[in-house]
């Protein structure tokens, strides 16, 4: 996710320093964009990245690297000036980033939760959708970055709504999921054509992102990760412990977070989350060969 969307910071024509866990990851990517006319600073720490910045942007994958990248030994805290806005993209809970926040602010530094839905290909592409949490001023002055990653960006309130709304995303991205797999199989072993099926379902109601992206991947036996199972479950968990706190009962997503859990066992938490299809073809005494 973070490559794509630091591609597209970068084709925006703002000036752009990287960082990843892995400074090689940084070298190579300074690189590509260097002999794309794109010139690049790869540098080894958030702290670093941070020196020059005006607008801090990060992807990681839950809260404690959140608060690594911005708060550990070498994070964006001691590097940013005041006046700093950080960006995150991340999927953490809404505490979580109410707290990192406020620890940012003491430093006079902004921070904006802007967690993404549109996968791989929306970063690639710069279509992702912003749920956007964070200062109305802050927002507005980082604006034309997000809007160089994306295509939809909807503040939503201060810190923390970001979250929240990436959250109730994922509520309906997971019975959307859920329903796409038993469509299929429905299908399957009633002895339809699936790829003509494909055609007609997604030019009707039953359209969704899932059945055009996941159901295609699906027909084509391609489980590579555009979304892995292992976030998906995370986010999922944060979606139920937070529904458990405000009293809201989500069989469904509870559902399919179980459903998951049985797909992890056999070994593919790193798979796509379209690979719940096949536990669905396990069920049914559907093989592939």
């Amino acid at each position: 996710m973070g490559v794509g969307m630091a591609r597209n910071i970068a084709r925006a024509g703002f000036p752009l320093t990287v960082t990843t866990r892995t400074f090689e990851k940084a070298e190579t990517l300074a690189r590509e964009l260097a002999e794309a006319g794109f010139p690049v600073k790869p540098v080894r720490t958030p702290a670093e990245a941070a020196l020059s910045a005006d607008i801090v942007v990060s992807c990681v994958p839950d809260a404690p690297e959140v608060e690594k990248v911005h708060l550990g030994a070498m994070g964006t805290v001691h590097g940013a000036r005041p006046g700093t806005i950080v960006i995150d993209c991340s999927t953490i809970a809404a505490e979580a980033a109410r707290e990192i926040a406020g620890q940012l602010a003491e430093n006079d530094i902004s921070f904006i939760d802007a967690p993404v839905s549109g996968g791989q290909k929306g970063a690639n592409e710069g279509t992702l959708s912003f749920f956007i949490g964070g200062a109305e001023d802050a927002v507005e002055r980082a604006r034309p970055v997000l809007a160089a990653m994306g295509k939809r960006l909807t503040h939503l309130g201060p810190s923390g709504a970001g979250q929240l709304g990436k959250a109730t995303n994922q509520v309906i991205v997971a019975g959307n999921l859920m329903a796409v797999c038993e469509g299929l199989i429905f299908a399957q072993k009633a002895g339809l054509p699936l790829e003509a099926l494909h055609t007609a379902l997604t030019s009707g109601a039953a359209n969704s992102w899932a059945l055009e992206v996941l159901g295609k991947k699906i027909l084509d036996r391609d489980f590579q990760p555009a979304f892995a199972v292992k976030h998906q479950q995370k986010d999922l968990a944060i979606v139920l412990r937070t529904a458990r706190e405000n009293g809201v009962p989500l069989p469904g997503v509870a559902l399919v977070h179980q459903l998951l859990a049985a797909l992890e066992s056999t070994g593919r938490s790193e798979n796509g989350t379209q690979s719940l299809m096949l536990l669905y073809e396990q069920l049914a005494g559907v093989s592939h060969d």
